[in-house]
């Protein structure tokens, strides 16, 4: 059999034909790829800039705002508690006092009134008592 080998070397220049084409649209597919991504970041980096970025600002004056008022209410509450506190010290300060008062004006009125009892119960056993002399001699 005698080797003819114009078909097999027609076929394989037929592949290596192919082969280019096939890298030929791998690359252009490639290029498109970038090309799309190249665009899509740069729809994304003005959408950030014309949209995101105003909004955030905003969001930031908005939470800066927020840190005010609650810097301003934890100072009044603690400035309102510090007031209720030195009321309560001052109420109890003084019902101490008023306590103190009482206890001693009081106090001295039941010693007279222990006192007044004490020597009227002395005159009245006094009274009731029969006199030192007589009942010694029975």
């Amino acid at each position: 059999m005698p080797e003819d080998l114009s078909t097999t070397n027609m076929l394989l220049g037929v592949m290596a034909i192919v082969s280019v084409l096939e890298a030929l649209v791998v690359m252009a597919l490639g290029l498109a790829g970038w090309r799309a991504y190249k665009q899509v970041v740069g729809m994304v980096t003005d959408l950030e800039q014309r949209h995101v970025a105003p909004v955030r600002h905003q969001v930031e004056a908005i939470l800066a705002d927020v840190k005010d008022v609650t810097v301003r209410l934890k100072e009044e509450t603690e400035r309102v508690d510090d007031a209720i506190r030195n009321t309560i010290d001052r109420v109890d300060d003084t019902a101490d006092r008023v306590k103190f008062q009482v206890r001693q004006k009081t106090s001295r009125v039941l010693a007279l009134i222990i006192g007044l009892r004490s020597r009227i119960e002395e005159l009245l056993q006094s009274r009731h008592q029969p006199p030192a002399s007589a009942t010694g001699r029975l």
